[in-house]
C-alpha cells in the first residue's frame, strides 16, 4: 500500500477515537510496521503529582501498537488488543509525550507489538518514560 494511502487509512480510522480528540493527541508517522502518536504535555491530564497520567501514556503507547499491527493489514480488516504489558521507567515530565511503536512478529491472527513513550522537554530532550508490548488479534470490520 503507498505510503499516502496508508497515512490515510490509519487517520481515518484514528479520527474516530473521541479519546483521541479529548487528549488532543495526533498521528507524527505511520509506516509499514511502525506508528508514531504525539500528544501534548497539558495539567488537565496529570495525576496527583503533576506528571502526565499513565492512563494517558498507556493509552499513547496501545494505540501507536494498534496502528502499527493495522498498518500490515489489507483495506477491511482492523485490530483489537488481546493484551498489554507497561512498564512505567521514570515520571512523564515534559511538553510533549511521544508514543513510538513497532511490529515485532506479524501474524494471521496474533501479533505483538513493542511502543516506548518518550517525554520532550522545552529544550528538545527526550526522555523514556514507558515501555510497552501488546499482542493485538486481527478481526473483520467492527
Amino acid at each position: 500500500m503507498p505510503h499516502q494511502e496508508l497515512q490515510r487509512r490509519i487517520e481515518a480510522s484514528f479520527a474516530q477515537q473521541g479519546l483521541m480528540r479529548v487528549i488532543e493527541a495526533r498521528i507524527a508517522e505511520a509506516r509499514p510496521g511502525r506508528c508514531t502518536i504525539e500528544a501534548p504535555f497539558r495539567k488537565t491530564l496529570t495525576q496527583q503529582h503533576g506528571f502526565l497520567h499513565a492512563g494517558v501514556l498507556t493509552t499513547l503507547a496501545d494505540n501507536a501498537c494498534g496502528y502499527a499491527a493495522l498498518s500490515l493489514l489489507p483495506p477491511g480488516q482492523e485490530v483489537l488488543t488481546a493484551e498489554l504489558k507497561v512498564n512505567f521507567l521514570r515520571p512523564a515530565r515534559g511538553v510533549l509525550a511521544i508514543a513510538r511503536a513497532e511490529v515485532l512478529k506479524p501474524g494471521r491472527t496474533l501479533t505483538v507489538a513493542r511502543a516506548e513513550v518518550w517525554m520532550r522537554s522545552e529544550d528538545g530532550t527526550e526522555t523514556l518514560c514507558a515501555a510497552m508490548q501488546a499482542t493485538l488479534v486481527p478481526s473483520v470490520t467492527i
